[in-house]
């Protein structure tokens, strides 16, 4: 056995069916009395569902801010924090997926202030120090204790209406973080276990919600999934599919699950030559000889977009995401060229099968 080091992040994670009940609960034990609700507008009826429950229970909250929106951009921050400051804020509990969550996250960065978390997908972001933020169409991304939410309550139920498009999209954002888990720099073995069983669950479960997006039994099986993988993500750094994400995503401002959804074989089949224990690991999860080939067909299963010029990235972005990709050096199990990663990257706009061929 090689010499590791393993590191927990604190969290008390609360899951099951109906565990939305545990909130008003969790609420009192963290001593809040002017919680403010964070969601999307797209999610403000669960937000009304959390503030009629905890008025239910005697809770006075301040309201709802319902205006979250994906890559956290600065100024929505703002608006939230002038909110927050106006209503003498306690606590912020954030229902919803990576788009909330990131700016409850954003908040407590600049105030402390606890986190409660409800997840309605399977991004992950709730388990993890990390934050990421748009300014001037710039996003980047900042790793801190202080952004790790007190408390994630995890109820299939707020996952069952999740639509089937997004189910997928979501829950292979969620396997993107196992797959670089398991050839992180600082990775060991109980992250290794976490990450395979992270995407076994979710590689298992995701192609029963397509097929029928009301089976509890999948949804149960995806959630935990996801648990494990943003577990993973919290845990072991990243490399150069994260990064390439975070590039893509803030300066052509792409949907983040669809384009961790795409690039993801793709970077894969990038590192392959130099991650073979790796990509042992990963086929197996996939239940599969080959784990790119695994990638591909799951991907092909779930009947989802695979070119990143179908999400709206042009042409003549391919080179200028290649030069931000390699702009600042970062750990990677495959050096980081310029050419091969601009081919990554026209591969994955084109929307071509992943192939371990890269130069």
């Amino acid at each position: 056995m090689k010499p590791f080091v393993y590191s927990a992040n604190p969290a008390r994670v609360i899951f099951g069916t109906g565990t939305i009940a545990k909130l008003p609960e969790e609420v009192k034990r963290l001593g809040l009395s002017r919680p403010l609700v964070l969601s999307t507008p797209e999610q403000s009826g669960h937000a009304t569902k959390v503030e009629e429950l905890l008025k239910s229970a005697g809770i006075s909250c301040v309201g709802q801010f319902n205006g979250a929106t994906m890559h956290t951009p600065a100024d929505v921050t703002e608006k939230a924090l002038a909110v927050v400051q106006a209503g003498n804020v306690d606590g912020v509990i954030s229902i919803g997926g990576g788009s909330t969550i990131g700016l409850g996250k954003a908040i407590a960065l600049r105030t402390d202030l606890p986190q409660i978390v409800l997840p309605t997908t399977y991004a992950g972001s709730e388990m993890t120090p990390i934050i990421g933020q748009t300014e001037n169409g710039v996003k980047t991304t900042q790793i801190t204790p202080k952004v790790l939410p007190e408390v994630v309550i995890y109820d299939v139920d707020f996952t069952m209406t999740l639509p089937v498009g997004l189910s997928a999209t979501s829950g292979i954002n969620a396997i993107a973080h196992s797959v670089e888990a398991l050839y992180a720099q600082n990775g060991n073995p109980v992250i290794d276990l976490m990450a395979a069983e992270g995407v076994r669950a979710l590689a298992t479960s995701l192609p029963k919600i397509v097929s029928n997006s009301s089976d509890p039994d999948a949804r149960s099986d995806a959630l935990y999934g996801a648990w494990l993988c943003g577990s993973c993500l919290g845990l072991v750094g990243m490399s150069l599919h994260h990064k390439l994400c975070h590039v893509l995503g803030g300066t052509f401002n792409l949907p983040h699950a669809e384009t961790h959804t795409i690039v993801l074989p793709h970077a894969v089949a990038f590192n392959a030559p130099c991650i073979p224990d790796a990509l042992a690991n990963l086929a197996k999860a996939l239940d599969n000889d080959d784990a790119v080939d695994g990638l591909n067909v799951l991907l092909s299963k779930l009947n989802v977009k695979k070119g990143l010029k179908e999400i709206g990235m042009p042409e003549d972005g391919i080179d200028k995401a290649a030069d931000l990709a390699v702009k600042n050096q970062y750990w990677n199990p495959r050096p980081i060229e310029r050419e091969g990663v601009r081919e990554l990257i026209r591969r994955a706009w084109a929307g071509e099968p992943a192939r371990a061929d890269i130069q």
